[in-house]
């Protein structure tokens, strides 16, 4: 699906791997507010790892998450995320 690793995707999408915290609180946070998003795990996905390494200049860091706007966050906080989605 080449909407999942563009920085302008047709809804929100997050990198994420099984053992990341901040992934399981971002997620977290996207269910509570009942945002949908689609999670795309790096772990044996090569193109997805790249993708976010680009996106990071170089660095493996999840969550990365792209908006359909074409902005991201990466390792945000609860009140990044809110800010971001909820309180425009």
């Amino acid at each position: 699906m080449s909407d999942l690793y563009n920085m302008q995707p047709s809804q929100i999408v997050m990198y994420t791997t099984q053992y990341c915290s901040d992934c399981h609180r971002a997620a977290a946070f996207f269910e509570a507010n009942k945002i949908d998003y689609i999670k795309v795990d790096l772990e044996d996905n090569e193109e997805a790892t790249e993708f976010v390494m680009n996106v990071n200049r170089g660095h493996r860091s999840v969550p990365t998450i792209i908006f359909p706007d074409g902005s991201a966050l990466v390792e945000p906080s609860w009140d990044q995320l809110k800010a971001k989605t909820i309180d425009k």
